[in-house]
């Protein structure tokens, strides 16, 4: 059996997790370059959980320029098995208001300036992104949030935006009209890189405003949502906590195949393949070079 090692992403105002004990901060180095921060490792209770903020401390990085490989590959190198994003949104739907925390089980992919796969040229990989989020993981995490008296909504399309900017109303008016649930700006290419590495993945899309379709948020500023953003950190931070406290310490198999993502994704031959990228790719796929 595999050990579980549950990753924690913290988004926009989460840049550390209190409740983690024998913590370390480690730099982990990285092929693909410079990852957000460096990683707080540590355990709850005795099951291991490593921690990154996604911008950085004091929220260094923009959504554009944040290093999404590097930060996928230094949580699969220090064994994380399952991953939590935290990551603030805005809604689309009257039903989840401010303050909701969505599960969502699907996403669209808007973004276009950023490297979104750990595979190309010399090495080819098709990974299916049908069912994005790990079922099993999304249940541990309601099951979490009701016990610390979080009513999580269940199910809900993510839109992922390249930003920083926020949405123009006719940007805002057509997502919410092709009936997508939540906008954000980090959760891919995140998503389709852990699935690549073998990690399962899940959001938990923690709202702070109604995006600019709403005749009350037809302006949206940083200043009108950081107060929502804190409060909802505090409660992430509660659900955290409570999630590694229950989570099984082996590692229990994702029922889509999230964590066996590779078996029959690699297409390039072997003798075709470029040994410079199956180096780089020693954390995410290594296993399969092995066999």
């Amino acid at each position: 059996m595999t050990k579980a090692v549950l990753g924690i992403i913290g988004g926009s105002g989460i840049y550390d997790l209190p409740g983690l004990q024998n913590v370390r901060e480690e730099r982990i180095a990285s092929p693909w370059g410079e990852p957000s921060g460096a990683l707080r490792i540590g355990d709850v209770d005795g099951l291991p959980v490593v921690f990154l903020p996604r911008h950085d401390k004091g929220h260094r990085l923009s959504p554009s320029d944040i290093n999404y490989r590097a930060n996928i590959d230094v949580l699969k190198r220090v064994g994380v098995t399952d991953l939590v994003s935290l990551s603030a949104c805005g809604s689309f739907r009257e039903d989840m208001p401010p303050g909701t925390f969505v599960l969502v089980d699907q996403f669209v992919d808007r973004t276009h300036k950023r490297e979104s796969s750990f595979f190309g040229k010399g090495l080819v990989a098709h990974v299916s992104m049908a069912h994005p989020v790990s079922p099993r993981l999304r249940a541990r995490i309601a099951e979490a949030a009701l016990l610390e008296g979080i009513e999580p909504k269940l199910g809900g399309t993510y839109i992922c935006m390249e930003g920083p900017q926020f949405s123009t109303y006719a940007e805002s008016m057509t997502y919410k009209q092709l009936g997508y649930s939540v906008i954000g700006m980090t959760n891919m290419p995140e998503a389709k890189l852990a699935r690549e590495a073998e990690i399962c993945y899940a959001t938990v899309a923690m709202v702070t405003d109604f995006d600019c379709w709403h005749p009350d948020h037809d302006a949206v500023t940083v200043a009108d949502i950081v107060g929502v953003l804190l409060d909802n950190a505090d409660r992430a931070k509660r659900l955290v906590s409570r999630l590694a406290r229950d989570f099984p310490r082996e590692h229990e198999a994702c029922p889509i195949g999230s964590d066996r993502a590779l078996d029959n994704a690699l297409i390039t031959q072997p003798e075709a393949r470029d040994p410079a990228l199956m180096k780089k790719l020693d954390a995410v796929a290594g296993r399969l070079f092995k066999q």
